[in-house]
């Protein structure tokens, strides 16, 4: 009997996978080995429209609930994969069950980091990652009049403080660094941080917490301390400090991880029939040459489909610019790009960021490097994105001041 092939997560790449290995015409049989006992779903609303309330939880789903048993793929949830026995291919469950594999894609995803710190374990310190932290998350944002504090000055810490001053809350950002959003100059991380203050969230930067004080009245968080001595209200904790990917499986089975499991364009990694997709692999991109890790779900989408194709004998490779979108305090923004080359390269604005106001108005972000797109983000300019991704994968030298004027589309530039 023909071995399944076996895919370890409960993520979009999970799901992306399973669904293009049967819209590829496969007919093994696949499994999915899932650690929560829900079908593979989409983490990004967590921190976004179902966070806000305005997502429903079908709306999670990457196939609809009744695909899988429509399309013979056997979902196994509940179930932590717990070792990789290569040689003899074979997936050991935590349950000790031994599932053995064809290929195996390892889409395990990442863990929030935690802050090691006195009271980081009280009830009301929360972290977000899965549905569960989201729907606790929303239920305690949703009735207002919190003392809320984001630990982090990243784009979920900024998400979670924008669905709860919605809702109603007095909201602080913490962050270690003089800036948000360190991916983007401080003048546009600056914009973000503007229109958030005037929907009245506070930011504390500089500085982090150093205790949770425990409330005199139960084992609820009351107050977050700082490293500069001061003390501030936080009946409610959002930890936002980036996550770690889910490297155990390869670590034991020495399978090579940096910063991710390390694969090629392929996501093969360097283990015989053995792949990685998504949050935790870290995969050469043809593009730049280098090995890079995503979180961003169209990494996880494309990865997904990428991994199956590949592990069909098909020629795939994960090619495209990453991609992420976000909606917060009046500013829709969306992103393609390559963050190691948008990293000092040659910023290109069409608009204005001096004021929020002109900011609201519009504006499109873009990086040059050897005078190639290598970077764009439009903001409230919607529809961008098609000639964004077009420039950058043509590699076309642009010149700066036609790329500057609004006059000129974008699609003119990108011939689309």
């Amino acid at each position: 009997m023909e071995h399944p092939i076996v895919i370890a997560g409960g993520g979009l790449a999970a799901g992306s996978a399973a669904k293009t290995l049967r819209d590829e015409g496969y007919r093994g049989p696949v499994r999915i080995v899932a650690e929560e006992r829900r079908a593979p779903y989409l983490r990004p609303p967590l921190s976004k429209e179902f966070l806000k309330g305005s997502g429903a939880e079908a709306d999670l789903d990457v196939n609809p609930r009744h695909w899988y048993d429509a399309n013979g793929v056997e979902l196994l949830l509940g179930e932590r994969a717990a070792q990789i026995i290569p040689d003899a291919h074979m997936l050991r469950l935590e349950s000790d069950a031994l599932l053995p594999y064809s290929k195996l894609l390892i889409a395990t995803g990442a863990q929030p980091r935690r802050l090691d710190v006195p009271g980081a374990d009280l009830e009301g310190v929360h972290s977000l990652r899965r549905f569960e932290d989201s729907l606790a998350l929303r239920g305690a944002l949703s009735g207002g009049g919190r003392h809320v504090a984001v630990v982090g000055t990243g784009w979920i810490g900024l998400e979670v403080a924008a669905a709860a001053r919605e809702y109603g809350n007095e909201v602080t950002v913490l962050g270690r660094h003089t800036t948000v959003l360190r991916q983007l100059e401080p003048a546009l991380g600056d914009v973000f941080r503007r229109a958030l203050e005037g929907d009245g969230v506070a930011f504390r930067l500089g500085c982090h917490p150093v205790e949770f004080v425990r409330s005199p009245h139960g084992d609820g968080v009351a107050a977050a301390v700082l490293n500069t001595g001061e003390r501030i209200a936080a009946d409610l904790v959002v930890v936002a400090v980036g996550v770690e990917p889910s490297t155990h499986l390869a670590e034991e089975a020495k399978i090579p991880v940096r910063n991710g499991i390390v694969t090629d364009a392929s996501l093969r990694t360097r283990t015989p029939d053995v792949y990685a997709a998504g949050d935790v692999a870290s995969s050469r991109q043809p593009f730049t040459g280098e090995h890079v890790r995503s979180e961003h779900w169209s990494n996880a989408l494309n990865g997904g489909k990428v991994a199956a194709r590949s592990m069909l004998g098909q020629d795939a490779r994960l090619d495209l610019a990453p991609y992420f979108y976000t909606d917060q305090a009046g500013l829709s923004m969306e992103y393609s790009g390559y963050w190691q080359l948008v990293h000092g390269a040659q910023l290109v604005l069409r608009g204005s960021i001096s004021t929020v106001e002109a900011a609201k108005e519009g504006f499109v972000a873009l990086w040059l490097r050897d005078g190639a797109l290598v970077g764009g983000m439009n903001v409230n300019v919607p529809r961008q994105q098609k000639a964004i991704k077009a420039l950058i994968a043509s590699r076309a030298r642009l010149d700066p001041h036609r790329l500057a004027d609004p006059s000129v589309p974008l699609a003119e530039l990108a011939g689309v």
